[in-house]
């Protein structure tokens, strides 16, 4: 399963990893290149490695048996982990950071605003949203920022579809979800070790955004509160329903806000960046786009008549997972591939590095959407691809999320074409999602549909 190492029952074997005198290595990795230190550690070490940086031990966990055990099979032993304990302050006890019976009854409190049924009504939403960004893009003048753009869509879908609310005014919401990562991973790469209270730029930037967002989600439940919504099936209502403190909705809001925008606006952000980078699987899309829609906008039924669209998603996801890292505290003693993992440990799953484990993925860094043609075995672990998690944790909002991308990329393909500045180095930021480092600036072209 791992390196060889079959699993013995009681195993005290501590997983292989880079040396003690590594670190200094090891900390300037965490704190410029994430990714690479990952990447590195997996292949130089195996499955399953132990990275020592300072005090802090993590076990990365590559190995799709290896993942299942952690997020499904063994799921009730390992609590949200590092990255995301830091993220607290400013989000609270949503859904995204909590744990054990609050994020149970969480979960039931919203479950029931992802149903396909009701995710299925939202599709006419979702494709006029889409339909003003496109015209919006084709109205600008200059080059435009593709992941401002992206934002400020997912944000109007979001609100919508599941808040029965206009976030259109509230403009400062992508920057202040900004900051809550950046001082998030800030404090995750510094071992929480700089006080909270140092007048650092970063520190100040944060509180500030935090207050902005709660001050926005409290906004939100007294417009709710003040204008009801009878047998309201959105998140809103659902929350009021259940009976909740406001601070607990508005935790929850919170929660929402950044997680229902943030992954899918990434994914799209690094959607345009390879389509641009390989022109054939662009001309692929759009004469699909072309054949099933002509000049209509798309409908939840259209779904299953873009293959090729939900190909290219799929494929943007395994390059570049949203959620590149999914964080765990063991609660117990554990056995991972034969290795044995202390009680406290922090043990991270890394969707970047499985989705490329070149056993599961041949030619692992090539940009190829019809690896999921359903036509082309696969023999692939289910666990292999994870980019919504597993386990009882599986993003509750992929189906809405999905069906936003494919729409996104059918409709703007379909009548634009997007190309990056000249010589523009685009950088993957692994934060709390894994997004484009500065932004994605893009000139827009009219296309000549003929």
């Amino acid at each position: 399963m791992t390196s060889g190492t079959e699993s013995t029952r009681g195993a005290r074997l501590a997983p292989p990893g880079p040396p003690r005198r590594a670190t200094f290595g090891l900390l300037k990795k965490l704190f410029t290149d994430r990714l690479a230190l990952m990447s590195d550690s997996a292949e130089a070490h195996g499955d399953v490695v132990r990275i020592a940086i300072g005090p802090k031990t993590m076990y990365l966990v590559n190995h799709p048996e290896l993942a299942k055990h952690v997020l499904a099979d063994n799921a009730a032993n390992y609590h949200k982990g590092i990255g995301l304990q830091e993220a607290r302050r400013a989000l609270g006890d949503g859904l995204l950071t909590s744990d054990g019976e609050i994020w149970k009854k969480q979960r039931r409190t919203i479950q029931p605003v992802f149903q396909p049924k009701r995710i299925a009504r939202q599709a006419s939403v979702v494709a006029n949203e889409v339909e003003g960004l496109v015209k919006r893009l084709r109205d600008a003048r200059g080059p435009v920022e593709i992941l401002h753009e992206m934002t400020g869509l997912t944000l109007g879908v979001l609100g919508k579809t599941l808040l029965d609310a206009d976030l259109g005014g509230f403009t400062s919401l992508g920057h202040s979800f900004e900051a809550v990562q950046d001082q998030a991973m800030f404090e995750a790469v510094t071992l929480s070790m700089v006080p909270q209270w140092a007048p650092l730029k970063k520190q100040l930037r944060f509180r500030e955004s935090r207050d902005d967002l709660r001050r926005i989600a409290e906004e939100l439940v007294e417009q709710r509160f003040a204008n009801p919504v009878e047998n309201g099936e959105d998140v809103l209502s659902r929350l009021i329903d259940s009976a909740g403190t406001r601070e607990q909705m508005r935790d929850e809001l919170i929660t929402l806000l950044l997680a229902g925008h943030e992954t899918t606006a990434s994914t799209l952000g690094w959607a345009f960046h390879l389509l641009d980078e390989h022109p054939d699987v662009a001309a692929k899309l759009r004469a699909e786009a072309d054949s099933v829609l002509g000049d209509q906008l798309p409908t939840h039924e259209d779904l299953h008549r873009l293959p090729y669209t939900a190909r290219v998603v799929e494929e943007v996801m395994r390059l570049y997972p949203p959620v590149w890292l999914l964080p765990r505290v063991a609660q117990a003693d554990d056995e991972i591939g034969g290795y044995h993992i202390p009680a406290g440990s922090d043990v991270v799953v890394v969707p970047y590095t499985l989705h490329r484990h070149p056993a599961f993925w041949p030619e692992p860094e090539k940009f190829d959407p019809d690896r999921f043609d359903p036509d082309r075995p696969s023999g692939r672990p289910r666990y292999a691809y994870i980019p919504f998690g597993a386990g009882p944790r599986f993003c509750i909002g992929n189906s809405l999320g999905v069906m936003e991308a494919v729409f996104v990329l059918t409709m703007v393909l379909r009548d634009l074409e997007l190309r990056k500045l000249p010589g523009y180095d685009v950088v993957p930021e692994a934060m709390l999602s894994l997004r484009v480092r500065g932004g994605l600036p893009m000139t827009v072209h009219t296309r000549n549909r003929r």
